[in-house]
C-alpha cells in the first residue's frame, strides 16, 4: 500500500466519522490532505457511506486533477489554505448544526470559554458572506484564518486545518461543542467573557498542555 492509498482510506474513514457525529449530513462537507503534488480531497456529490479510496481526487493546488471522480467545488478553499499557511497539512470543512446558525448571525465565537484559545486566537472569526464554491469564498476564509486555525463561514458553516487529519478532525468536534455551548449560555444569560489578561494565561498554559513528562 503505498502513501497515497492509505491517506484515502483515512480521508474516507474522516468523512464517516464526521457524518455519524452529526456534523454533516447528506453530501455537505469536504476534507483534503495536503500531498507532495498537491492535495487529495473529498469528490463533490457523494455521501460519505458511498465513499471508497478509489474516489477521492488527486490534485495540484492550482485546481488540475485526473480520474473519474470531480473534486468538491470548495477545492479553492482547500487550495488557498494549504497555499497561504504552510503548517496546514489536512482540512475539514463540515456544516455542523451550532455552527452553521452562529454563522447565520455572521457573529465571531467569542472568549466566553478558555478552550477558544485553543484555535490560536482570542475568538473563532466568522468569515464574510461568499458564495460556495469560489474564489471570492476561498479568500474570505483565508483572511478569517489569519493567526487562527479555525474559523466560521458566514451563512455556511466552519472550516479547520491541522498539523494532520486528526487535529484538524478533532478542532472541528471542538468547534461545534463550543458553539452549541456559547449559544445554550446565551439562552440563559449573559456569558461573561474572559479579559485579556486571563487569555494570557491560558495561551501560556497551551504552550505545554498535553504533554508528557515532568513540569520545568
Amino acid at each position: 500500500m503505498t502513501d497515497h492509498d492509505s491517506i484515502r482510506r483515512s480521508i474516507v474513514d474522516a468523512s464517516r466519522y464526521i457524518g455519524a457525529k452529526g456534523l454533516n449530513s447528506g453530501t455537505s462537507g469536504n476534507i483534503s490532505v495536503r500531498v507532495a503534488t498537491g492535495m487529495l480531497i473529498t469528490p463533490t456529490g457523494i455521501a460519505p457511506e458511498k465513499l471508497d479510496p478509489a474516489s477521492i481526487v488527486d490534485m495540484t493546488l492550482d485546481g488540475d486533477w485526473a480520474g473519474t471522480s470531480r473534486p468538491s467545488s470548495e477545492w479553492n478553499m482547500h487550495a488557498a489554505i494549504y497555499q497561504v499557511f504552510p503548517q496546514a497539512n489536512a482540512i475539514v470543512h463540515a456544516h455542523p448544526d451550532h455552527c452553521v446558525a452562529l454563522s447565520c448571525l455572521r457573529e465571531a465565537l467569542p472568549p466566553f470559554h478558555y478552550m477558544i484559545a485553543s484555535f490560536g486566537g482570542d475568538d473563532v472569526r466568522c468569515s464574510d458572506y461568499e458564495p460556495f464554491g469560489t474564489a471570492e469564498l476561498a479568500q474570505a476564509a483565508v483572511r478569517a484564518l489569519a493567526g487562527r486555525n479555525t474559523c466560521l463561514l458566514a451563512n455556511h458553516g466552519m472550516i479547520a486545518f491541522g498539523p494532520d487529519l486528526a487535529a484538524a478532525v478533532t478542532r472541528t468536534e471542538k468547534l461545534e461543542t463550543l458553539a452549541r455551548q456559547y449559544m445554550l449560555a446565551r439562552t440563559i444569560g449573559r456569558p461573561v467573557m474572559l479579559t485579556d489578561a486571563e487569555l494570557a494565561v491560558v495561551k501560556n498554559r497551551y504552550k505545554t498542555y498535553g504533554q508528557q513528562g515532568r513540569e520545568l
